[in-house]
């Protein structure tokens, strides 16, 4: 054997001998160098079974999504601080060598009654028809029996719902009468049916083709294919210039929204990739050292409870774009909270605000690793879901109310996580470069801004409603792919911070778009009446009236 080999390898005739020699009970001083380079070498393969484990986790989620990330309500595995004699080197191995082995089966979760089935008050959106009895009348005599008794209008209609299909456009075919006269060739055509406008395209067709597109997803080549075999076909040209007149529509109000935005309390950002053709082909004449890459911001507004969702696509990150936002923030108003992770593209310096960032970012990297680390994963997870049961208590609550109660249960659990977290480097408890090490110093380093719903009324524990928010763009991006076009991108931007502010205050999005796009004058002079909370549906304010 050479003294010069690497600690962390050996051969298996070594390691036969070794055995041999331990049988026999004679070990030399040159075994005892052996036993040490073994040593050496199981933590070696620790360390990468555990790198293996959690990059094939992370693979997992990039392919197949991050799935159902629940836990019991109580972990099978103490939430207590493990001993030293739990962190021997014998329990690292066991936990990183046999990743895949059968955990406690947990209970599924009771079936849903209905099978999907809604109510009849979940279809807002229906067409109410009132259905009077034909033969009976409130004041009638009881039919049933000889009572004596009067039929009065209980106000409790039986609801019945009926639910139809229908392609994405519908076409009718007028086919006007045309007379010629046989002296002189003048034609007169038939006029069109009363009520029947001159415009090819409805309002309601480009609501729907933009909706789609931009609400669902639906690419526009797709949406052609259906209606070619619908027997109503439309171009994928076409369908883009309809979206962008109506984007047109609605750019005053996604202008005001802007302006809203900019005068939140709470702003949330984040990124997400985001192809455009045209900056591609730029990136070949850019300079070495300019940006190249290009990403879809997404901000979400939250003033009371109000949301605004605004998407910006470009070579900005969402630090820069909130910048620009808060370039339009009346200087009066005190500082903004910004939510998002820690990554350094979404902050900027340029303006004040207070600093709070995404606990549940900080608690998915713990996810990622409970299978090599459970006890030390369970001690945190299980604190931060205390976290999130206190908070989900909260909702009925005032800013104040909620920071009050937030102090008086939830600054225990993370002051006591905090301690826990400490004992774990300075008792070298744990490797600081190990991705469990990497994890806990992660909460180290960014615990002042990961509690800051413990300090500052209004903070949020999680970025997680622009994260939901994003996944609009994520959607269009799966499945269209890119944008041509710098002009196309604003028009998908405009089109989907309008249909995601609908959704985020409960607006039926149909019947918003398709009041804003037949008022169109109205909203360009007059945009602050048409933003999307302020909404009444035509339905409600007959019957107001």
């Amino acid at each position: 054997m050479s003294e010069h080999e690497p600690p962390d390898s050996t051969n298996p005739s070594e390691i036969e001998a070794l055995i041999a020699r331990l049988e026999d009970g004679q070990l030399g001083a040159e075994d005892r160098r052996l036993i040490t380079r073994l040593l050496r070498l199981l933590l070696t393969l620790i360390r990468v079974v555990e790198q293996k484990n959690t990059s094939i986790s992370r693979l997992k989620r990039m392919l197949f999504g991050p799935g159902a990330d629940t836990r019991p309500a109580r972990s099978t595995l103490s939430a207590t601080p493990p001993s030293k004699d739990e962190l021997s080197a014998e329990d690292q191995a066991l936990a990183a060598a046999a990743p895949d082995a059968p955990q406690p089966p947990i209970e599924d979760h009771a079936s849903r009654r209905g099978h999907g089935r809604q109510g009849a008050a979940a279809y807002t959106g229906a067409r109410r028809v009132v259905c009077a009895d034909p033969a009976l009348h409130p004041g009638d005599k009881c039919p049933s029996r000889q009572c004596g008794g009067h039929l009065y209008d209980t106000q409790k209609p039986s609801l019945f719902i009926r639910l139809e299909g229908r392609p994405v456009i519908a076409a009718t075919r007028y086919e006007q009468q045309v007379l010629r006269c046989s002296a002189c060739a003048e034609r007169f055509t038939a006029p069109l049916p009363e009520g029947v406008p001159a415009e090819k395209y409805d309002p309601t067709a480009d609501v729907a083709i933009a909706l789609y597109k931009y609400g669902a997803g639906m690419p526009f080549y797709r949406q052609a294919r259906v209606q070619a075999m619908c027997g109503v076909p439309i171009a994928e040209s076409v369908q883009y210039e309809r979206c962008a007149g109506v984007a047109q529509c609605v750019r005053p109000v996604y202008e005001e929204m802007v302006r809203r935005a900019a005068c939140a309390e709470v702003l949330h950002t984040d990124d997400t990739r985001v192809v455009i053709l045209d900056l591609l082909k730029e990136n070949k004449q850019l300079p070495v050292s300019e940006r190249r890459a290009m990403q879809t911001s997404g901000i979400v507004a939250r003033d009371g409870q109000r949301h605004i969702a605004l998407y910006m696509s470009g070579r900005r990150h969402a630090g820069e774009n909130l910048a620009e936002l808060l370039r339009k923030r009346p200087t009066d108003l005190s500082p903004p909270i910004q939510m998002s992770d820690a990554l350094s593209a979404n902050w900027t310096g340029e303006f004040e605000k207070i600093v709070a960032k995404c606990l549940a970012h900080a608690r998915r990297q713990f996810v990622e690793l409970e299978t090599a680390f459970p006890r030390e994963c369970a001690r945190v997870l299980d604190a931060l879901a205390e976290v999130y049961r206190h908070d989900a208590a909260t909702k009925l609550m005032t800013v104040g109310e909620r920071l009050r109660y937030h102090q008086q249960l939830s600054d225990p659990v993370m002051e006591s996580l905090r301690v826990w977290i400490d004992e774990q480097f300075s008792e070298r408890l744990v490797e600081p470069n190990s991705s469990l090490g990497k994890a806990l110093t992660y909460m180290r380093k960014h615990w002042g801004g990961l509690t800051k719903f413990l300090t500052v009324e209004g903070a949020p524990l999680d970025n997680n409603l622009c994260e939901r928010a994003l996944r609009l763009a994520v959607l269009n991006r799966k499945n269209a792919l890119f944008y041509k076009t710098e002009r196309g991108a604003a028009v998908g931007d405009v089109l989907m911070s309008v249909i995601k502010s609908c959704a985020l205050n409960h607006v039926n999005v149909w019947e918003y778009l398709l009041a804003v796009v037949k008022n169109a004058r109205s909203v360009e002079r007059d945009p602050t009446a048409w933003l999307p909370w302020l909404f009444v549906m035509p339905e409600v304010r007959q019957q107001a009236a």
